[in-house]
């Protein structure tokens, strides 16, 4: 009989645990009061037949000793005791309350738990240890075949070659026979089954790319009859790393393919959470910076206090950006033309200074607050000079799949830009930001750019 000791796996973890968990209870007692007279009598064995009867029940209701041999690891065994050490110490800690048993030792409990994880945890790490060791030498093994060759099917080969531990043993591939594969055949699909009986074959994996659904479909019916598990190849390794995700509509699995690379919930939910926050408190605290600003900005020279402008946003989305206004009124009457730097003649002096400091960027945290941008992203532009960037680096539309914000990676080491040449090479730094978005690489940023503004380096 194939596997004849496999059976042996499950009961051989129940009979050690509860083993490990009986002995760590009476050791905890023993340490704890150096006698073991009482915990053979009441209240002692209530508690003890309790721990006994949680811990099989935890066995049947979550079945924590079935695992495929890919998760046969010791990383996922003990986090799989954690969980259940966690579960069994709430419910005895709600019948300790519920009963009022202050009179039961919680060092004895304590004690206990430390004794049974450390007992539990290494007989896991030695099985681990030795079924590694075990499948190596040969025994314990999964015969495998692979039908439809390609690439594909010779990475699966490949990953059970360089991990013998696993104890899966290969036995050829199967396909048509053609010049791409000649030699490497074991055989057709018509020798197939002749295989799967012959040499007892566990498990077939079936590479969807290289073969059709009509002999997959023989190859499932099949297995029911002849006992070996189908696995199904796909790669999707190029699409996942586009952001794929699996939508199931039913029981169907769909894969779902978007160029919305970012759209990740749990890093978009605390990045917007974040720019809340972060702009409420920076215009709730900074206000009466800010209104020194604003009078410094309305009398130094003539105009309004602020400038707006429309920007692109997220997706193509047009919207009004506003700063303190730094430069002279109507400085591009004669059409959009980019700031020359800190030297440029349209800048007035106070706002040389305000830009330095990036203090004129302070009134965008209201545009934060409403959504249109991010505190952290690539600096949004407007279409005019967009349409010019795309013609010389069309990678810059994958900016526009991220919401734009006050600094970037863009604005720390560049700074403002004087012409398209300048855009583009300011665009280099603003790519890696898609690539590595996350909160503590805002947060890093963000710093950054208060120190830029601590030394006035901006420009």
């Amino acid at each position: 009989m194939r596997h004849r000791y496999s059976i042996l796996f499950f009961p051989l973890h129940v009979i050690v645990d509860f083993l490990s968990l009986n002995t760590a209870f009476v050791g905890a007692y023993f340490i704890k009061f150096q006698q073991l007279e009482a915990v053979f009598q009441p209240p002692y064995t209530s508690l003890w037949v309790l721990f006994n009867v949680v811990w099989l029940a935890e066995i049947l209701v979550l079945k924590p000793y079935i695992y495929p041999r890919q998760l046969f690891k010791a990383y996922h065994l003990i986090k799989k005791l954690l969980i259940l050490m966690a579960i069994h110490i709430a419910i005895i800690s709600v019948y300790w309350v519920a009963v009022k048993g202050y009179y039961y030792s919680r060092e004895h409990l304590f004690i206990t738990y430390i004794l049974f994880t450390g007992l539990a945890a290494a007989f896991r790490i030695g099985s681990v240890l030795f079924l590694q060791e075990y499948r190596a030498r040969g025994y314990n093994n999964r015969r495998y075949v692979i039908v439809g060759y390609g690439k594909l099917a010779a990475s699966i080969q490949s990953f059970y070659d360089t991990h013998p531990e696993m104890g899966f043993r290969f036995h050829g591939y199967f396909d048509q026979p053609s010049a791409d594969n000649k030699g490497i055949l074991r055989g057709g699909y018509d020798d197939l089954y002749a295989c799967i009986e012959s040499d007892g074959i566990d498990c077939v994996y079936c590479c969807m790319p290289y073969i059709d659904n009509g002999r997959m479909k023989t190859i499932v019916e099949n297995a029911e009859n002849v006992d070996y598990q189908v696995k199904l190849l796909v790669d999707f390794r190029g699409f996942l790393a586009r952001g794929a995700s699996v939508e199931y509509h039913d029981f169907l699995p769909v894969l779902s393919l978007s160029s919305q690379m970012l759209a990740d919930f749990q890093v978009n939910t605390l990045k917007r959470s974040f720019d809340i926050l972060f702009s409420m408190a920076a215009l709730g605290l900074g206000l009466p910076l800010f209104l020194i600003l604003a009078a410094i900005t309305r009398f130094t020279s003539k105009g309004p206090i602020f400038y707006a402008q429309e920007r692109i946003g997220q997706e193509g989305k047009p919207f009004k950006i506003y700063k303190f206004r730094s430069m002279y009124v109507n400085s591009e009457k004669s059409g959009p033309v980019l700031s020359g730097g800190l030297l440029d003649a349209r800048i007035t002096p106070w706002g040389r200074f305000m830009r330095s400091t990036r203090l004129d960027e302070v009134p965008q945290f209201y545009n934060v607050l409403i959504g249109d941008m991010s505190v952290v992203g690539p600096r949004p532009e407007r279409q005019y000079f967009i349409d010019q960037i795309v013609e010389i680096a069309p990678e810059y539309r994958s900016l526009l799949k991220v919401k734009p914000g006050i600094t970037s990676i863009g604005q720390i080491k560049y700074g403002y830009a004087a012409n398209i040449d300048e855009m583009v090479q300011r665009l280099r730094y603003d790519l890696l930001y898609p690539k590595r978005r996350s909160f503590l690489f805002d947060m890093w940023i963000i710093a950054q750019t208060l120190r830029v503004m601590a030394q006035g380096r901006g420009k």
